[in-house]
């Protein structure tokens, strides 16, 4: 009963039933099925699974093998003194300790500091407990109204004996009363919520979303979408050098007195009154890029629905619009009158998912307003709920335990740690680094599920679960690669193209949305390092893949399993070394962390070591792939 439960809270229809519905088929059959055994979801036919490019046989299980048993021992072992290496640095002990104890702050773990020294997660952890309240507050608030107004009467379909509202209401008009019953909730919550959050700056956060609506309902269509790309691209770079545009020097630029006049201290000091009522989190422009996403979804959205007709595209696919896919839900404009400002801002600030996502396009978000999605349910929400529980307390522990974050920002003398300390404390920053985004991800997705909405999971595998640049995009920050597969690289062309030019093509299609990408996340030279690295990384793959073409290994899978893992320990490295300029170190600390560790011969031979543990790893991760495909899982990634 144990083992069955703890499969179930570790199923992949738990984590996100859309990696075992696939993207194109009904979800209502998909998942009924699925319910008959988590663990498999979806029967593998005549032992191959079907992708997109091929059909590929599926490998017989070779986790009962030696090979694999000694793989697991010997990996087992190397993390547990992966973490021992972290665990002893951080001690009391240690030379170092007195560099960065003062950056340490008292836990909740008896005879334990903790390390809250990220202040993008500090500021997270530290206001979790209001969050909570939040979370539990508003799906509470909406039955409440939607008591109120007896929703339920006029929001659903019922038999012609029944005695109610919507006797003899049409499917598409309860729809219709369930998406503007959401909405009418949705928008007196978002005010509330948004004043609460950023006080007067609130108007400022109108003022843009009002611009962008008007570039997409006024402008000739022809130029709604360079406008749009200009003007969220403009958003961003404006909001990082506006510093969120203080009152006060708008004030001062709008209506200049002379110096010393007056007239000029009550507009400044009205300006700075403005500016002192900024809410729980004044810099409201921090967190506006994920705003910035969601208006240029709206504009394109609506510009591509003024080529098509839903009714057209719904009648002659023959599709049930309670029961889409999410390739339809996409895909499928929403009706034109759906394309409102009431409906627009309900969007761009939906309460949930506003802060941090993920990211839900609009033609989605409004097709899970009119029919609650399929894979919500009670149990698979409360299974989730559970699994954010234990990676907050996975990340509680390991800040408790393990200072790496605090060491990197003291930056004591290196000389003092090994060649093993100093990697492991880089590998464990990423691994903090991963953490303290999947925590906000989850709970905020949490939160749109016990609503009634269903974005996409962001992280789909843990970071140490990844072995090429591709794979590993898809995988981390999952909505975002989706958002921007739609929005900006399929429209540039994607890398659909065939020969030399087609392949130059991709790359720079690829490096045009690693930039962008990078833009997005902070205007810093070191993250547009990140974005060009990743671009070159990928070429390894690329030339790889045509000098070691799949089809002529077909005859020799072991040899050509182990050939690719080769590659795949270069691509790990290359990638940890991307993410720490990007994200932790710059490339300044990158070298110091690079010169500590191969300045002796030791730092040598651990590498050695290293890749050895890593190709073990990487052929572990092989393997736990080819487990899914048996289980006729496809996750590409």
């Amino acid at each position: 009963m144990a083992l069955r439960y703890l499969r179930q809270l570790y199923s992949l229809e738990t984590l996100d039933t859309r990696f075992v519905v696939p993207a194109n088929a009904p979800p209502k059959e998909a998942l009924e099925l699925a319910e008959l055994d988590p663990a498999q979801p979806l029967p593998v036919r005549n032992g191959q699974v079907k992708s997109r490019d091929s059909v590929e046989c599926v490998q017989p299980s070779k986790w009962h093998t030696l090979e694999f048993k000694t793989y697991l021992g010997l990996v087992s072992l190397c993390v547990f003194f992966m973490i021992k290496a972290v665990v002893d640095v951080s001690q009391v002990s240690h030379p170092n300790y007195s560099t960065f104890e003062h950056l340490l702050s008292d836990g909740w773990i008896p005879g334990r500091k903790v390390d809250n020294t990220d202040l993008q997660y500090s500021s997270f952890r530290s206001n979790i407990i209001p969050l909570f309240f939040v979370v539990l507050l508003h799906p509470v608030l909406r039955k409440l109204y939607d008591g109120f107004w007896r929703a339920n009467t006029y929001t659903q379909v019922r038999p012609s004996g029944a005695n109610g509202l919507t006797m003899g209401l049409s499917a598409p008009a309860a729809a219709d009363a369930r998406m503007n019953q959401r909405i009418s909730f949705d928008v007196p919550f978002t005010i509330i919520f948004i004043i609460a959050l950023h006080g007067f700056s609130a108007f400022k956060i109108v003022v843009i979303l009002y611009m962008n609506y008007c570039l997409a309902k006024k402008l000739p269509r022809s130029y709604v979408p360079a406008a749009t790309w200009i003007f969220g691209v403009g958003i961003l770079f404006a909001n990082e050098f506006g510093k969120g545009y203080s009152y006060a020097t708008i004030l001062e630029t709008f209506l200049p007195f002379p110096p010393g006049s007056k007239e000029e201290q009550p507009v400044t000091n009205f300006g700075h009154t403005l500016d002192n009522f900024g809410g729980l989190i004044p810099r409201w422009e921090v967190l506006f890029n994920f705003t910035v996403l969601r208006l240029i979804s709206f504009n394109m959205d609506y510009y591509w629905s003024m080529n098509s007709r839903i009714g057209n595209s719904l009648e002659k696919k023959q599709l049930d619009p309670s029961n889409l896919s999410e390739r339809d839900r996409v895909a499928i404009p929403a009706n034109p009158a759906d394309y409102s400002f009431k409906n627009f801002f309900a969007y761009t600030l939906y309460s949930p998912l506003y802060l941090a996502g993920p990211i839900v396009t609009f033609n989605d978000y409004i097709s899970q307003l009119r029919y609650r999605p399929h894979s919500i349910t009670p149990k698979r929400t409360a299974l989730y709920a559970i699994r954010f529980a234990i990676v907050l307390l996975t990340m509680e522990i390991m800040i408790h335990y393990m200072y790496m974050v605090a060491i990197f920002h003291a930056r004591p003398p290196w000389d003092a740690y090994t060649p093993t300390q100093l990697s492991m404390l880089g590998f464990f920053n990423l691994k903090h680094i991963w953490l303290k985004l999947l925590i906000p991800w989850r709970f905020f997705r949490l939160w749109a599920l016990m609503d009634g909405v269903d974005p996409p999971e962001n992280m789909v595998r843990c970071m140490s679960d990844n072995y090429a640049v591709t794979h590993f995009w898809r995988g981390w920050h999952r909505s975002f690669n989706k958002w921007a597969l739609r929005y900006l690289f399929i429209p540039m062309g994607g890398s659909i193209a065939p020969g030399v030019w087609g392949q130059v093509r991709s790359v720079l299609n690829k490096l045009t949305v690693f930039s962008f990408i990078a833009i997005w996340h902070d205007i810093q030279l070191r993250l547009l390092m990140w974005g060009w690295l990743v671009t070159l990384f990928v070429l390894p793959e690329v030339i790889a893949s045509h000098i070691f073409p799949p089809r002529r290994w077909k005859n020799r899978p072991d040899a050509y399993r182990y050939l690719c893992g080769i590659g795949a320990v270069g691509e790990i490295l290359l990638l940890m070394v991307a993410n720490l300029v990007g994200f932790a170190l710059g490339l300044d600390g990158l070298k110091d962390l690079v010169s500590g560790i191969f300045s002796s011969w030791s730092g040598l031979g651990f590498l050695v070591i290293a890749c050895v543990a890593l190709f073990m790893g990487v052929q572990i991760m092989f393997e736990w792939r080819e487990s899914e495909k048996r289980r006729g899982i496809k996750m590409k990634c």
